[in-house]
């Protein structure tokens, strides 16, 4: 969601915050802003509402200074505006400070300490720089005690990057639950919400964990835990090239974050199957293996994933599945089994509604695997054992390629499971052909680029409502199909198990409306056929992706079958570019809808 940078000890540090901010714009936001001073107390502070470009278009030559601080905010409290755009200052102006998160006491903290404070804008944020300035200036206590005192009275989850005026050299960071990390240099540092908003400028980071304050200067980093007791901490080098980060030659990253997923199945493969094995932790294979239930924990995009895995999963380790949604299993945890094991999908390793399950399941002692593309992230951190997707990173907030990622580690992972228990089914399963076979269906599906633009042109043109429908795995894959063309396109979308149509839901079908349907089960495929004949004799337009096996000359969009395991890799890809061209083809930002976030860091 919202995104920080901050350098000190650099000649250029406006550049180095735009250049951050950019970076982090896949993460959603609304405004901008940027603070910049130096020894000699040359200072400014620029915010704007909108696009970084808006924020670039006020800052002029004068803005510079060798310490900064920039935010990209998703608004929670108090609308999009200049007055509650990030940089916040407290009462008299001394300090300055952005925030990712969300202050649960706020009201209190209001209400308790500054009761006579003057607030210029609405958000949670300006009550926290205003208590430190209250810490600081009336208890006569040093930045870092007052910095502390905040942070011991402050509830929720934060990431805090904030300066003193009065002392230009210094960075005072500080995070819970929400990410941040520091970026080494030479004769300068770094903090960002993440690495790819640094590493421009440098490859070494360090990790800042929960409830840990750091004073940061240009040739020192210093951590300190709750207790003010300091921390040592070794760096580690990110393995993130700056040009993975780049569109390259396409005009959004959607488009190449779809196109780059045969690429990433076959990366999978080479992390993951070495010399004729399956390269996974023998750990994880007995805890999965001692496990009597697995709960795989995720949201959004991610629990699609875990639907789309559940069934091989169950079939490959003969232990039952069970999907959560992470914000609802948190608060209201089913009854468990005896011995559950957790494994919690999150493309970006920071999505606060799993970590707080996450939280609460490690205090009752249960084991959890993460699996993730972010290395280093919370979750991985946090879990007893991770997976990496190896997809490279993914800038579009529609996700596509972590997606299909996660669902073939997935599969990696049942297969090495099924083959370290002996199970036969396992044995007959050849996931490295059959992950092969996909990747060449995906690439065929591909190159039809422009007769599915085309077929959307005509189905969708105008529309305001449509649905997918589908059986078994083709029902999970609808529900990943839906939540792409709704949330890009805006087009109100719905996934259905397409059985499930005539139990109340076609009522809503009416003259024209569009319906996509999705058949690749053999056994399946007649009964979704009746469905589709159902809305058609209701007036639908219908709009069918097939497996070539299944298909008719009338179809509409023909996907080179695949393993039965497997479909959902293949058959999804047709509809990430239905959603695209429906997207494009409005005049809609594909890459930045509206109103979302990549990182969902606050629950």
């Amino acid at each position: 969601m919202c995104g920080i940078v901050g350098v000190v000890g650099s000649r250029n540090a406006t550049d180095i915050l735009i250049q951050g901010l950019q970076k982090l714009e896949y993460r959603g936001y609304d405004s901008s802003g940027i603070f910049v001073t130096d020894e000699k107390n040359r200072e400014s502070l620029v915010k704007a509402v909108g696009r970084i470009s808006a924020l670039q278009e006020k800052i002029g030559i004068e803005v510079n200074g060798s310490i900064g601080i920039g935010h990209t905010r998703w608004a929670t409290h108090g609308k999009p505006t200049e007055n509650n755009a990030h940089p916040h200052t407290s009462e008299s102006g001394r300090f300055v400070l952005v925030h990712n998160g969300v202050i649960e006491n706020y009201k209190e903290l209001k209400t308790e300490y500054l009761a006579n404070d003057h607030f210029i804008g609405e958000t949670d944020t300006e009550i926290a720089v205003h208590l430190i300035g209250k810490f600081a200036e009336e208890g006569n206590l040093s930045t870092k005690e007052a910095f502390q005192k905040a942070l011991s009275v402050i509830e929720g989850s934060f990431a805090f990057a904030m300066i003193d005026k009065n002392d230009a050299t210094t960075l005072y960071v500080a995070k819970n639950k929400s990410p941040l990390l520091i970026g080494l240099g030479d004769r300068f540092n770094l903090v960002g919400s993440d690495a790819m908003a640094m590493i421009r400028e440098t490859k070494e980071f360090m990790e800042i964990q929960d409830n840990e304050m750091v004073i940061v200067k240009k040739d020192s980093v210093e951590i300190f835990n709750q207790t003010g007791e300091k921390m040592e901490r070794a760096p580690y080098t990110a393995e993130l090239d700056l040009s993975d980060i780049g569109k390259g030659t396409y005009p959004y990253y959607m488009l190449k974050e779809i196109d780059e997923q045969p690429a990433v199945l076959r990366r999978i493969l080479q992390h993951y199957y070495v010399d004729g094995q399956y390269k996974i932790d023998e750990e994880i294979l007995k805890a999965i293996q001692q496990a009597d239930r697995l709960y795989i924990v995720a949201a959004g995009t991610s629990y699609h994933a875990g639907f789309a895995s559940k069934a091989f999963f169950e079939e490959m380790t003969k232990t039952p599945v069970e999907l959560c949604i992470a914000s609802e299993f948190g608060y209201n945890m089913p009854l468990l089994s005896e011995k559950p094991l957790f494994i919690y999908i999150s493309q970006s390793g920071e999505t606060a509604d799993s970590r707080q399950v996450l939280v609460k399941t490690k205090a009752l002692g249960y084991p959890a695997l993460t699996i993730t593309n972010v290395a280093g992230s919370t979750l991985s951190r946090e879990a007893d054992y991770t997976l990496s997707l190896h997809a490279g990173p993914e800038i579009a907030v529609a996700s596509t390629k972590a997606y299909t990622a996660q669902i073939s580690v997935m599969a990696v992972l049942a297969k090495a499971v099924g083959d370290y228990i002996g199970n036969i089914a396992a044995s007959e399963f050849h996931l490295v052909k059959e992950l092969s076979l996909v990747a060449t269906s995906m690439v065929a599906v591909l190159a039809e680029k422009e007769r599915i633009a085309e077929k959307v042109e005509e189905h969708l043109k105008g529309t305001r409502n449509s649905f997918y429908i589908g059986r078994g795995e083709d029902y999970y894959v609808s529900m990943e199909a839906a939540l792409k063309l709704k949330e890009i396109s805006y087009i109100q979308c719905e996934g259905f198990a397409a059985g499930e149509l005539k139990h109340g839901t076609i009522a809503l079908i009416e003259e024209n409306t569009p319906v996509q349907a999705i058949l690749s089960h053999k056994a399946l495929a007649p009964h979704t056929r009746g469905n589709i004949m159902e809305v058609i004799s209701r007036g639908a337009k219908v709009l069918t992706v097939v497996s070539d096996d299944l298909a008719n000359e009338d179809d509409d969009i023909i996907v080179p079958s695949v393993h039965p395991y497997l479909t959902s890799l293949a058959m999804v890809v047709p509809t990430q570019m239905i959603a695209y061209y429906a997207t494009l083809q409005r005049g809609l930002d594909v890459d930045k809808p509206r109103n979302l976030a990549k990182s969902v860091t606050v629950e």
